[in-house]
Formats: C-alpha cells, structure tokens, sequence
C-alpha cells in the first residue's frame, strides 16, 4: 500500500488533537515491514515541514501553526499560483512562480506562509499532499525523443514528456489520454505514457471523448449492466400489473423538446366544481426495473446523471432504458409511478395522493407545438384532438395559478437566456441561438415543481428519511453587498440582519425586467446565492421559497429521482414499517458532485461550440451592446449570434480608462467617454481562442490618444 501524507493527515486529525503513536497511526492500514518503515519516515519529513508536530519521542499530534496552510492550488497562465485554503476564515495564499514547478493546477498542498523579499507576505509549497490529475488530455507532438503531449486545460502549462514511442497510427496533432508516470519536481518536467489515441481534435466526437476524459464521464458500461438492460422485456407483462391503478384511458401525454428521446413525465389535468384543477404527473417507474446495488444501479450511481451536449448525450442508464422501456413513448404501456393533485384557484394544493399505475401516452408534443396552439392559436403540424387542445388551455390556466402562488411566497424566477446550438449534417455548430422560453415550458416546470414539493411534504410529514434537494439562504456578507451593488442602479432591497427571505430579493428582479442591466444582476445575484445541492437533512429551499422539496421526477436522468421512487414506493406498502435507507448523507454529497461535474462539463462544451461558430468569421465586424463592465474590459453580448466576448482594456486607446466600481461602468479620464452595461457598440472579431474558449474584440473607429507631455508617468498608474 503506498500510503501519501494527506492518508497520515486523516487519520491524525480524527483524533481531535489526542497525539497518537506511530503504531497507533499506522494500525489504520494494512502494511508490510517495508512499508511500515516507509510510512514513519514519512511522518518525521511531515514534521519537519511543519505539517505534524511531534509532542514526544513517539506521539504526533496535526500541527496547529499558523504560517502553515493546506489547500487547493490554482495556477495562472503566467506561472504564479494562489492556494486556496480549506479553512474559509484565511485568506488565499499567492505562490511565486519559482515555488510552483512541482505543482499541477487542482492539487492539493501545504503551503508555508512566510515574509517576501519584496515585502508582505508570500507562500512556498511544502507538501504535496494530493495530485489532483493522473490522467490527462492534450495533443501529441512529435520529438524530442518519444514525442512530447501539451495539455489542454490551460491551467496545465507544462509539456508533459512521453517515456516511451508514441503508437505508430498516431499522427502529429492528434489528442490523446496520457497517464502520469512521474510528476513534475523543481527540475525536470511531468513524464508519461499515451493510454489512448481519441483523434482529430476537429471530429465533434472526439471533443466529446476529450471532454469526457477530463471530467472522468464515464463513457461505457459495465458488461454486466448492458446484459441486465439488454435481458429487460421490451414490453410490459400481465405480472407488471399487479397492484397498479390504470390510466390508460386517462388523456396523458408528454411535452419536450424536439431532440428528447427519454421521456420521463407525462401529464394531465381535469376541471373540478368551484374552479378547482386535478393535476396527474405520472413518472416513468425506473426503480421497477432497476433494483438497488445491481449492476445497472452501480453504474447509474457511477454517473450520477445523464450528461447532455449538443447533438449527443452519455445517459445515465442504457438506451434499452432511457430511450426504450422506462421512456414514455406515445400508444404504448408504461409502467409509471404517478403523483395526483388537487389545486384551488389560488394555486394552493388541497390534496395528493401517490400511487404506481400503468398508463399510455396519447401524444408526443414538443414545447413549440403547444406554443402554437396557446399563444399563437395556429394548428400545428402534427394533428392535436379538440379534447387536447381543450386540456392544454386547462394546463395553462394551472401553471399560472401555480406561478402566482410561487411569486407569493417569495419564490425566485431568474430570467437568464440559455444557447440553443444547431448542428450541421456532420455534427458541426452551424448557429447558436437564444433559446426560446415559452409558455409551455413554464407548464411543465411549474407541474414537476408541484410534484417534486408534494411528494417531500408527503414523505417529511411521516418523518420518513429522504433525499431532499436543499438551496441553504446566501451568507449575510454577499447578501448586503448585493444590496451595495443594486443601489448604484436605484434600485432598493431591505435585508433583515436575522432571517432573510427570498421576498427581499424578488422584487429587485422585478424592478430590473427588461432593464439592460437585467441579466447582469441576475448573474450577480445567482453568484452570491449558495449552489442547491442534495441532503438527508431537510434545510429547505431558499429559490423556489419551499420548506420541504425533493428531486422525484426525473428518474430516468438523475440518480437522486431514483432515491426518492425507491423511498416513496416502499412508504406506500409499508404501512409505517420503513426499511431504513443507509448513507442517504454520503449519498447526497456524492449526488451532489456528480451533478456539478455533468453541468461544468456541458458548459466546456457549450462554450467550445460558440467559439468554433465563431473561427471563420475573425476579423467581421457586428453590431453588440455591453453585457458587463469589468476593471480589465468590458464583456459585449453580439446581436446577431447569441455569444459573448471581451474588449480587453488595453485595446482602449483613446483614452486612460478607470473602473467606476460604484456605477459599475469605465470612465476615460481626459475625454470622459463611458461604456456602460447596455450601450450599444460596432464592433470587430480579432481573435478566437479555442483552447481557453474565449472571443477576443475590439471596438470600431478607436482612434489612439494624443500623448500629452508626462503621459508616460501618469499612464503607468491608470489601469488598463
């Protein structure tokens, strides 16, 4: 066993400041004599970096200096880095970049604080503690010697040294997967070796298989959960029935996107005496066909959620699944577990009630046919019955109520416009788009919110434990600067220094709708919220104003939603008697993490395909306006392409720019010109970074400033 000091660490912390021996640390792990021997020489070096503090002869104890830091190290492109500490109540600690060579952006390190020659204060890593990277991608490059491979995540600026003769179907500029050997140390570089060959860096699958390897996606299948899916029936049987009310002559039918082949939900709803709504959302029942611990629930968990990219997605479970037996497809039995409720004219839910049923889709619209029957009032292209077009009217009427209770209650509607990428024949970006938000969407988003609300109140009110998907208040400090920040656009928020509601915040979002600086204080504001995450212990929901919320109708996709079916089907036979679910904790966080992974990795892509969008058209001009204002440039949403790209400071010539923190704006000091979020600009394409997906502008007909007498001077001390 090759024991590391962050191993050694854990366990010494454990020990809540009890020193504890060698043999005691060390009973934790099963070692040999050899490693045994190994492992105290490694504590006496943790000591005499300061890391482990020896109280006798045989008894160590974490030491609790406060020159020395543990934490994430992040590296900038110039090769100084900052380490991030896991104590939240000190301060990042710069690394010069002398200090850096043995280091990889993400690993986690301790770092010794200590006086800088050029006065203050200044880090040097003493410890590697954890490396965050043993695989990496980047693009092969022939010689010196084997071949070299340049990482492309450009937080990993060192060449990484290939130990052996790269294989001989590669071709110069191919990525490639290489496993670390050897790690970087203050005199010689990382070495490796290619474990895999993806290919032309152009083909949009292998950007997908790139991106996959960097947020380890898991891309395959077990053998064993590919049989069990495939040893699935593709139909439903007479046993699969048992126990099940039916609704197949209910009218239920599911609305999504045009692209969507898993259909987790499908709906419907009926008109009551005194202006009451029944609603029925009836979820695909994957926990039918997906017991717990199998192969196919050990890779679902394994992902944790189906990852979505344009044109291509790595599900959560196999197609047999996810696009076959468990998707509500349209004139064929499913197996669904169905939430059924009753709602007043106010939107206020008088009563739920759950149940497992077997249903049948009587249709399969998207979200821009029922948009044409509500909105535009046009027949669609596909053929829609007056009995449907009579129930959507009915639906419509519901999320409204639904919405309004929501806004009520203080709950928080974000506006922020999302890309709709269209790809070519050959899976190449061809647009991107401001996806459209229609009323149709808002139906199906206010239904689920209703489900996933009822069934937590359903579970929390008979104390049984659950996954619940929590959104804990933002910290007080973000929250008054906020409040600093809002005032510079006369806009007014009253916070309460003891409990704040989302009320408080939901009429500044009001106040800014269709303001130019709208989606800038959305953004501002959803930065200082908290990320929503899952856990055992209910906290609430603090976005949507909701005391008691869970994840229940997205199964197909999301593990969480499996969690909750397994639970809510077992309160439903049990009759009080729960067989406990163990590690619902452990089980959020993992949850929980898996969810940040899949949405950084859509974003990665998402942003490579506005940036490839955008390569052949460097050096066109366009018409923009300022989305933000930042002290180094000024961020420029385009008009006619729904990207976004920078106007660095430099690029400013006419005049001394100075960042206006208060208003939020740059000010040229001699000929008072302003750039401000919202004003409208012309301006030219320079440049497209591919590797760090960004889009570089410059503003037309900038003239370069006269240089008065002194300018120099003055100008060294103005930021650009």
């Amino acid at each position: 066993m090759n024991l590391t000091p962050d191993d050694l660490l854990k366990i010494l912390s454990q020990s809540r400041g009890i020193p504890l021996s060698g043999r005691q640390v060390l009973s934790h792990f099963q070692l040999s004599r050899g490693e045994r021997q190994h492992a105290l020489h490694l504590l006496d070096s943790m000591v005499e970096e300061g890391l482990v503090r020896r109280v006798r002869r045989d008894l160590y104890v974490v030491a609790k200096s406060t020159d020395t830091v543990v934490g994430k190290v992040s590296v900038h492109r110039q090769g100084y880095g900052f380490v991030v500490p896991e104590d939240k109540n000190r301060p990042d600690v710069f690394v010069p970049a002398r200090y850096m060579r043995e280091v990889m952006d993400g690993d986690r390190v301790a770092v010794r604080v200590q006086r800088s020659s050029r006065g203050g204060f200044e880090g040097r890593i003493v410890r590697v503690l954890h490396r965050a990277h043993q695989q990496i991608v980047g693009t092969y490059r022939p010689g010196p010697g084997p071949g070299i491979v340049l990482p492309n995540d450009p937080a990993l600026a060192q060449a990484i040294l290939l130990s052996a003769a790269a294989p001989p179907d590669i071709q110069p500029g191919d990525l490639v997967v290489v496993s670390i050997d050897r790690y970087p140390d203050r005199q010689h570089p990382p070495v490796g070796s290619i474990l895999e060959v993806l290919g032309d860096p152009a083909d949009p699958k292998v950007e997908i298989l790139a991106v996959a390897h960097k947020y380890n996606l898991p891309r395959e299948f077990s053998v064993a959960a590919w049989e069990q899916a495939q040893s699935v029936a593709a139909a439903i049987t007479g046993e699969d029935l048992a126990g099940r009310e039916d609704l197949r002559s209910r009218l239920l039918v599911t609305i999504d996107g045009e692209t969507a082949k898993d259909f987790d939900d499908a709906v419907s709803v009926s008109e009551e005496p005194g202006g009451a709504i029944r609603l029925w959302v009836a979820i695909a029942d994957v926990a039918h066909y997906v017991e717990p611990g199998s192969p196919l629930d050990r890779d679902a968990l394994d992902r944790g959620t189906s990852v979505y990219f344009p044109g291509t997605c790595l599900p959560m479970l196999p197609e047999a699944l996810s696009n076959g037996i468990c998707s509500l497809q349209p004139d064929v039995d499913r197996l669904v577990l169905t939430a059924e409720m009753l709602f007043d004219a106010q939107g206020t839910r008088l009563e739920s009630r759950f149940y497992p049923a077997v249903m049948r889709s009587k249709a399969r619209l998207t979200y821009h046919e029922v948009a044409k029957v509500l909105v535009a009032e046009e027949s669609p292209a596909v053929e829609i019955s007056d009995a449907l077009i009579s129930q959507l009217r009915v639906m419509e009427q519901l999320a409204v109520r639904l919405q309004a209770m929501r806004y009520r209650r203080g709950s928080l509607d974000f506006d922020l416009p999302e890309p709709e990428i269209v790809l070519d024949l050959q899976g190449r970006p061809d647009q991107i788009l401001r996806a459209e938000r229609t009323i149709a969407h808002r139906i199906i988003e206010e239904f689920m919110l209703a489900a996933n609300e009822a069934v937590a109140t359903f579970l929390s009110d008979r104390n049984i434990p659950l996954l619940y998907r929590i959104h804990e208040p933002p910290e007080e400090e973000k929250l008054f600067a906020f409040q600093t920040f809002l005032a510079h656009f006369n806009v007014g928020v009253v916070l309460d220094r003891d409990v704040v509601h989302p009320s408080a915040l939901q009429g500044a979002l009001e106040a800014v709708r269709g303001r130019p600086e709208e989606r800038m204080i959305n953004q501002s504001l959803l930065r200082s919220m908290k990320q929503a995450r899952y856990s055992s212990e209910n906290l609430g929901h603090f976005g949507l104003a909701s005391d008691c919320y869970c994840h229940f109708t997205s199964p197909i996709r999301r593990y969480p939603d499996l969690v909750v079916h397994r639970i809510l089907r077992q309160a439903l036979v049990s009759r009080g008697v729960m067989v406990p679910f163990k590690g619902l904790e452990e089980l959020g966080d993992l949850t929980s993490q898996r969810e940040r992974r899949a949405m950084e990795a859509e974003r990665e892509i998402v942003a490579l395909k506005r940036c490839q969008v955008m390569l052949d058209r460097v050096g066109e001009v366009f018409e923009a306006c300022v989305a933000d204002v930042q002290p180094f440039g000024v961020f420029v949403e385009l008009k006619e392409i729904f990207v976004e790209g920078l106007i660095h400071i430099a690029t400013l010539v006419d005049d001394f720019y100075e960042f206006d923190e208060e208003l939020h704006r740059l000010v040229g000091q001699r000929r008072r010109r302003i750039f401000r979020i919202g004003d409208a600009l012309t301006v030219q394409l320079v440049k497209v970074n591919l590797e760090r997906r960004e889009l570089d502008f410059e503003l037309q007909g900038m003239m370069p400033a006269a240089q008065p007498a002194g300018s120099g001077r003055r100008s060294s001390k103005k930021k650009r």
